[in-house]
C-alpha cells in the first residue's frame, strides 16, 4: 500500500484544453514520485485528445474507485460509459455536461475522504449551468458541496498571492456587495490560509482600495473611508497585520507588493489582471477556507488553441504541486500540534 498523496484531476470542458495539459503534466514519469493522480473522466475522450495532440506513448491505468489506483501510473476513472461527440474549440451543452460529471465524481470522493485533494481542469461557466449545478464557478460549487461558511478565492504564484473579497459577480454588483463584514472575513481567511497553508507566522497583507486614488479622500467615492479602513482596523484589532487601503495602480506599478505575503483586491479584475501578468504562467487558483483541497490552474478552457499543441501545462502543473505541498504543510502542522509544547509555542508566535 503506498503512502503516496492521492491527487483527484477533473477535467474540465471536454472541448477545451483541460485534458491537453492534463496529459502533458503526466507525461513527465518524475511527477508520479510525489503523487499518485486518479483522472475523472473517460479513457475515449482521452484518447481522441491525445491523438489530436500526437502523443503515442501514454496511457491510462483504468480504475473504478480511488483505492484501486496504482501508485505508478496515471490512473482515470470513467465517470461514464456513452460514446461523446468531441469539438475541440465549440461551446456547447456537451462539453458543459461531461464537465459536471467529471467534477461531480471528483467531489463526491473528495468529501468522502478517498482523495487527498482536487486539481480541477478549466469548466466554461456557462454551459456547464445545469440541475446540479448552478453557481458561478468551482470556487461557490465547491463552498456549497463542503458546507463552508465562507471561502477565499486566492492567487497564488512564487512571487504573489491575491484574494478577493468579491468573485464571479458583475461590475455594477460590485461595489453593493461590498462591506466591513465581508472584507474583515476575508482577511481573517487570507491569513489563516498563510499560516496554516504556507507556514507564514506572522503574514503581512496589503488592501486594496476600491475606487481610484483609493478615494483620493472622498473625492471619488466613500467606500474606502467609510467600509475599507473600518474593516482594517477591526481586522487588525482580532490580530491581522494588514494595511491599506493602496490605490491599486500605484500599488502594483511601484512593486510595493513585494513588500507584503498577500494582497486582498476588492474584486476580481483589480487582482487578478496583475497577478496573471507578474505570475506569468505558473499562477495557480487555490480556494483558501475549505476543510479539503483544491486548486486550478489560473487560465480558461483555451477554446482557441485547443487540438493545436499549444497549451502550456506549466500552470496545471503548478496547481497539482500546489494542491500536494498545502496537504502535506497541513498534516505536519496537526502532528506538530499533538505536542502540547509546540501548540503552546505556536499559539505565542501568533499573539
Amino acid at each position: 500500500m503506498s503512502d503516496k498523496l492521492k491527487i483527484g484531476i477533473s477535467i474540465g470542458d471536454i472541448n477545451g484544453i483541460g485534458l491537453e495539459v492534463i496529459i502533458k503534466t503526466l507525461l513527465d514519469n518524475r511527477i508520479l514520485e510525489y503523487f499518485t493522480p486518479i483522472v475523472y473522466g473517460n479513457t475515449k475522450v482521452a484518447s481522441f485528445h491525445r491523438k489530436a495532440l500526437g502523443i503515442n506513448d501514454f496511457s491510462f491505468n483504468v480504475i473504478n474507485s480511488p483505492e484501486q489506483a496504482h501508485a505508478r501510473r496515471p490512473n482515470m476513472i470513467n465517470c461514464w460509459q456513452e460514446d461523446v461527440k468531441v469539438t475541440l474549440g465549440e461551446e456547447n451543452e456537451i462539453g458543459g455536461k461531461y464537465a459536471f460529471l467529471s467534477l461531480q465524481h471528483a467531489v463526491d470522493d473528495l468529501v468522502a475522504g478517498n482523495l487527498d485533494a482536487l486539481v480541477t481542469a478549466p469548466i466554461n461557466k456557462h454551459n456547464i449551468q445545469q440541475e446540479g449545478f448552478d453557481f458561478p464557478g468551482h470556487t461557490e460549487y465547491l463552498q456549497a458541496r463542503t458546507n463552508s461558511s465562507d471561502v477565499l478565492m486566492f492567487m497564488i504564484s512564487e512571487g504573489l498571492r491575491v484574494g478577493v473579497v468579491t468573485g464571479h459577480v458583475p461590475v455594477k454588483d460590485i461595489a453593493p456587495s461590498i462591506s466591513t463584514a465581508a472584507i474583515v472575513s476575508k482577511l481573517k481567511l487570507m491569513n489563516a490560509s498563510l499560516k496554516q497553508d504556507f507556514w507564514i507566522q506572522k503574514p503581512k497583507i496589503a488592501v486594496l482600495g476600491l475606487n481610484p486614488h483609493a478615494g483620493d479622500n472622498g473625492l471619488i467615492g466613500t467606500e474606502d473611508e467609510a467600509i475599507i479602513t473600518p474593516a482594517i482596523e477591526q481586522a487588525k484589532s482580532s490580530g491581522v497585520f494588514c494595511f491599506g487601503p493602496y490605490p491599486a495602480d500605484g500599488f502594483f506599478a511601484s512593486d510595493t507588493y513585494s513588500k507584503f505575503d498577500a494582497v486582498l483586491a476588492m474584486y476580481h479584475d483589480q487582482g487578478l489582471i496583475p497577478f496573471k501578468h507578474i505570475a506569468a504562467r505558473n499562477g495557480v487558483n487555490f480556494t483558501a477556507g475549505l476543510p479539503v483541497v483544491r486548486t486550478s490552474p489560473d487560465h480558461g478552457t483555451g477554446y482557441d488553441i485547443t487540438g493545436r499543441n499549444l497549451a502550456s501545462a506549466t500552470s496545471f502543473t503548478e496547481a497539482v504541486f500546489a494542491a500536494s505541498h498545502i496537504v502535506k504543510r497541513r498534516r505536519e502542522q496537526e502532528k506538530l500540534l499533538e505536542n502540547p509544547l509546540v501548540a503552546r509555542r505556536l499559539s505565542r508566535d501568533r499573539d
